[in-house]
């Protein structure tokens, strides 16, 4: 499923839709440059589920766990950004059969983590907004910081993996071989 999301309260929105959807046991994985609204969705997330705030960047402790305020499950937020490894993810002992565990930078060490999980990759157009001077007709993404500005539109595309994703609108459809 993809989504355009116009500005960061967009973005923050789609994480309160989210979050009121997630249960203990599901696990995110975030997916963007530095500064495409991972953390923005993450804290948006976080008010959909009713955890205690603010809801803010692990990048310096790695994990932040937000009890729930409502009686529901924790959110835990993992920046899996400067891991070497599934082993060091493992060393942080997170709870994720009884947690929403939200992994920035995640894709490639929760492999073996869980059998489902929703991979959310967050992308933006080069130069200052569509049709722009820079904006590429082919619809290439990225570039550079100083280029970006923070309310951007972004593409958000959801891709629901495992049976707690199968029918629903985010499940990743099989691929037909030829």
């Amino acid at each position: 499923m993809r989504r355009s999301v116009p500005d960061t309260e967009a973005m923050e929105e789609l994480g309160r839709e989210l979050g009121r959807t997630f249960r203990a046991g599901d696990l995110v994985v975030l997916t963007g440059p530095l500064g495409a609204g991972k953390t923005t969705l993450t804290r948006g997330i976080g008010a959909g589920l009713g955890v205690r705030g603010p809801v803010q960047s692990p990048t310096f402790v790695l994990a932040r766990t937000h009890p729930s305020l409502v009686g529901g499950a924790p959110l835990v937020h993992v920046d899996a950004y400067r891991l070497a490894g599934a082993a060091e993810l493992e060393d942080l002992d997170l709870d994720f059969a009884n947690s929403v565990v939200v992994a920035e930078w995640g894709a490639g060490l929760l492999d073996d983590v869980s059998e489902s999980w929703l991979e959310v990759v967050i992308s933006r157009r080069r130069g200052h907004g569509p049709g722009g001077a820079d904006d590429p007709a082919d619809g290439s993404l990225a570039a550079p910081e100083a280029d970006l500005d923070d309310d951007e539109p972004r593409t958000v595309e959801l891709r629901g993996h495992g049976p707690r994703w199968a029918g629903t609108p985010f499940a990743v459809q099989p691929q037909l071989e030829d």
